[in-house]
This record gives structure tokens, sequence and C-alpha cells, in this order.
């Protein structure tokens, strides 16, 4: 599974990419429940965000959803913290 974060937005306006392969990895599992759950809750269209908030792009095998602060899930939190944490 491969999985991709796209931020926008935010204070400074300063875009960010990271993506995540889950292939191969012991954890890829417990990857693959938090990204079903982050697309689950994500929408089909950018949703408005709050001045200066950030607004998220999640793509999981061809799939997107969009997402903003301050509305995001529990589950796209965690995703989009580990995307841009581990992803290069």
């Amino acid at each position: 599974m491969r999985i991709q974060v796209r931020r926008t937005g935010g204070f400074a306006g300063i875009e960010r990419h990271a993506a995540v392969d889950t292939a191969g990895r012991p954890d890829a599992p417990d990857w693959h429940t938090l990204a079903e759950r982050a697309l689950a809750a994500g929408r089909g269209t950018p949703p408005l965000g709050v001045p200066d908030g950030f607004a998220y792009e999640i793509t999981v095998d061809g799939r997107t959803v969009y997402c903003a602060d301050p509305r995001l899930s529990d589950e796209q939190r965690e995703l989009i913290r580990r995307v841009l944490k581990e992803g290069a």
C-alpha cells in the first residue's frame, strides 16, 4: 500500500509532501487499518479550512480524500503525523 500526504496552507504557506510504502513492513497491517479509517472520514472535495490552518490531501493506492484543520478525525491526524515523519 502506498500512502501519500500533501499538506498546504499554514501561516507561511509552505507545502509539504511525503509518502510511505507499506510493502514488506512488519507494521503494515497497522498502517492499512489506520489508512482505511482516515479515508473513511475524508471528503471528496477540499473542505473550507480556517485562516492560517493546514489543508491535507491523503492518497492511498490512488484513492484521494481531503481534510483540514481543525476538523481532522483522530485517525487522519495520526496518519498525517506518521507519514510526514517517516515519509520521504
